[in-house]
């Protein structure tokens, strides 16, 4: 999913959190690896406006995210830096706003027809990549994935993640041995 994709761009690492959106090569990388979803062309370069403003969104993204996820922990990665839930509704709002999508249908000669969101008008990069971006968390938060949403429990995990079966509390397997060897160091270090 690319919401959760986006706001995944905050990780950890042994050293602690990192942001692979804290620099304009981050961010270039980062859209070119989901360019046909953001309607951007493969060579797409970003300017520092563009990341800062996309940085903006995905704190505001990442804000919802943590009050889907009450009265459970939100990401301890930047709980503390995050902006408040109003002023992060009426962000993602403002920029799925800012570009209206239309559906367009794609028919290609060897495929089955297939519709995709496209700019409606003409706008500047920036304000398309955080339309589409924005509307993809709208799109989740207000879909029936919200429901399963869940911020990793495991030491240091940063992510978010969509719960896929009851007993699930990790985002992935690495991270729920790193919980359980967590819980068995503290379990041996005690006695």
């Amino acid at each position: 999913m690319l919401v959760l994709e986006f706001v995944s761009t905050v990780r950890a690492t042994r050293s602690g959190p990192v942001d692979g959106l804290s620099d304009t090569e981050g961010t270039t990388a980062w859209c070119r690896s989901h360019a046909a979803e953001l309607g951007l062309p493969s060579d797409f370069t970003a300017s520092e406006e563009l990341r800062r403003e996309v940085v903006e969104l995905r704190q505001a993204v990442r804000a919802l995210f943590a009050r889907a996820v009450a009265p459970g922990p939100a990401s301890r990665a930047d709980a503390g830096r995050l902006p408040g839930f109003a002023a992060a509704l009426g962000l993602v709002n403002a920029a799925a706003l800012a570009v209206p999508m239309a559906p367009r249908l794609e028919w290609p000669d060897d495929g089955v027809p297939v519709t995709a969101n496209v700019p409606a008008g003409e706008a500047e990069e920036s304000a398309r990549v955080r339309a589409v971006l924005a509307g993809a968390a709208i799109e989740f938060l207000a879909g029936p994935d919200r429901e399963r949403l869940r911020s990793c429990l495991a030491p240091p995990c940063v992510r978010y993640f969509v719960k896929e079966h009851p007993r699930q509390e990790w985002c992935s397997v690495s991270c729920g041995n790193r919980a359980r060897a967590a819980r068995h160091y503290l379990r041996h270090k005690a006695h």
